[in-house]
């Protein structure tokens, strides 16, 4: 799928330019948090000096807190180095229309320091790299993203002036596959559905879940970086669409203490011909291919030591609690949902699904693990232990990490991890961790408040 064509061609937009139908152009990168970060370009200049030279951005964008607080610990930005710029380089295979901002286009940028050598602990660099690893063992990844949100009627400015509290979900009840609950705010999906397919994704349906006003909305799998790029895009868009509306939405892990958001992530392997390589004959046992038991047996053996790169937030991990449908074994089963990676298909649809990930995940980060364990299991041969054929919950299995802290240590002297990413790229997400365990312990919390305030 690398030679793929965009979804808008250069000279397309050269003569949409012309035409002024386009005037806007934004050169955006996914930072830390999966979050695009970058400029507006007038679209003449653009064309003009952008297109060839690309553009600069401050490199503490790669080393700052979600709420961007420059933070101390990270050996690629400080105040010591004084805060430079990195490069930002148009890819111009992600061109593509912004249909929810009018006049707009919109490309992912690629980070690259003055002597053109690539920031590495860059999330798209991270996967580009781990990718280029999986190409040399003559596979490419195709990786579908399945990503829960919730709607609430409330403005995005009413949410914050209430702190996020009582808020109004934009459903009542559990309304999970109902087409009435769809239907009551089927405006608002219609129109992230149709934009999101205006600009090159290929939206596959939308569904209902159990949180008042959560739901989903499925886009078609394609090859890895372009299912991340475009999950970043479509995170984007979807809240400034709801904006538009007049209502907010919320991909973060954990809103309340019903069901939280999930991003279950579809992984397959294709080999040189564009054949499923995880898929096996009919005397291979489930009808897994031996490059697929290995690629799983990865998965299991790096799953509690890449838990920071599904789970990154405080927050993340408050979803992973018995019977919630997130998972709380590194266990695996055939279409088995309480075990942490699932095996679903068969033949040219045999793919498996690690459902660690809140809506909250980087994808490039989390894409990025996945095909590292994956290398690792086959690297090293790795026999796939038994399957869970039962509740995985209660089972005797290794435990996900149940907070930041833990996942933390687990990342930072995991062998497979420095072997995968190197010492950089380990040092910089552990970092990251730091600041947030470092805000949060210093934070007073409403849960505090409330027990404390009068009765203690």
């Amino acid at each position: 799928m690398a030679d793929r064509t965009p979804p808008l061609g250069i000279e397309e937009l050269r003569a949409l330019v012309t035409s002024g139908e386009i005037d806007t152009v934004v050169l955006a990168f996914p930072d830390m948090q999966g979050r695009l970060q970058g400029k507006r370009f007038a679209a003449p200049f653009f064309l003009d000096d952008v297109l060839e030279n690309g553009t600069e951005g401050c490199n503490y964008l790669l080393a700052v807190d979600a709420e961007m607080n420059t933070v101390e610990g990270y050996a690629m930005s400080s105040w010591d180095r004084g805060y430079g710029d990195f490069a930002m380089r148009p890819d111009l295979s992600t061109l593509r229309r912004v249909p929810w901002n009018e006049g707009t286009a919109m490309l992912i940028a690629d980070l690259a320091w003055n002597d053109s050598s690539p920031v590495v602990a860059a999330p798209r660099q991270i996967l580009r790299r781990q990718l280029d690893r999986l190409a040399e063992l003559g596979f490419t990844a195709n990786v579908g993203t399945e990503l829960e949100f919730i709607v609430f009627k409330d403005t995005y400015e009413q949410a914050w002036d209430s702190g996020y509290k009582a808020l109004t979900p934009a459903n009542q009840y559990n309304i999970d596959y109902s087409v009435l609950g769809t239907g009551r705010i089927e405006p608002l999906l219609r129109r992230i559905r149709n934009d999101m397919a205006a600009a090159g994704l290929v939206v596959e349906s939308a569904k209902g879940e159990c949180n008042p006003g959560q739901h989903e909305i499925v886009f078609r799998y394609d090859d890895a970086l372009v299912t991340c790029d475009q999950h970043a895009i479509y995170k984007t868009g979807a809240k400034e669409i709801a904006s538009h509306e007049g209502v907010s939405l919320t991909f973060m892990a954990k809103y309340n203490e019903r069901e939280g958001n999930s991003c279950h992530i579809h992984l397959s392997l294709a080999d040189a011909d564009g054949n499923n390589a995880m898929a096996g004959s009919s005397s291979d046992p489930g009808g897994m291919s031996p490059v697929m038991r290995h690629f799983l047996a990865g998965q299991l053996a790096a799953l509690r030591e890449f838990s920071l790169l599904y789970a990154p937030n405080i927050n993340s991990y408050k979803r992973f609690r018995p019977g919630s449908f997130a998972p709380t074994a590194a266990a695996w089963g055939y279409d088995n949902r309480t075990c942490a990676l699932r095996v679903v298909g068969h033949g040219r649809s045999m793919r498996f699904e690690n459902r660690l990930p809140g809506g909250d995940v980087n994808p490039h980060l989390a894409v990025a693990g996945l095909v590292a364990a994956g290398l690792h299991g086959i690297e090293q041969k790795l026999e796939l232990p038994e399957e869970c054929t039962g509740n995985a919950y209660t089972g005797d299995y290794a435990h996900v990490p149940t907070t930041l802290r833990e996942a933390a240590e687990l990342w930072e002297n995991s062998a497979i991890a420095k072997a995968a990413f190197g010492d950089e790229v380990v040092a910089h997400y552990s970092n990251m961790a730091r600041v947030e365990l470092d805000a949060f312990d210093s934070a007073v919390t409403d849960w505090e408040l409330r027990r404390s305030f009068e009765r203690m």
